[in-house]
């Protein structure tokens, strides 16, 4: 499912125009990534927590050339599905 079909989905499960649900799930993606940023969790209850997590730093390989590199730290968001989202 991409972007526009979960659009579709949304508008039609709770009867608004596609227009609504759009603003809706933008309005929800952009508060979720300023909530993470700012190192705060977002937690939706029977969906799942997301939060920020730090990956270090770590050595990698070019798979082009096998050449080793030295890959930054770095901050990432982690996703933690709650168990009523487990099938």
């Amino acid at each position: 499912m991409n972007k526009g079909e979960l659009i579709d989905a949304i508008a039609d499960k709770a009867e608004v125009t596609k227009a609504d649900a759009k603003r809706v799930l933008e309005a929800l993606t952009e508060t979720v990534a300023k909530t993470v940023k700012k190192n705060d969790k977002v937690a939706l209850v029977g969906f799942g927590t997301f939060s920020l997590s730090q990956r270090s730093a770590r050595t990698g390989r070019n798979p082009r050339t096998g050449e080793a590199l030295k890959i930054k730290a770095k901050k990432v968001v982690k996703f933690k599905a709650s168990s009523a989202l487990s099938f």
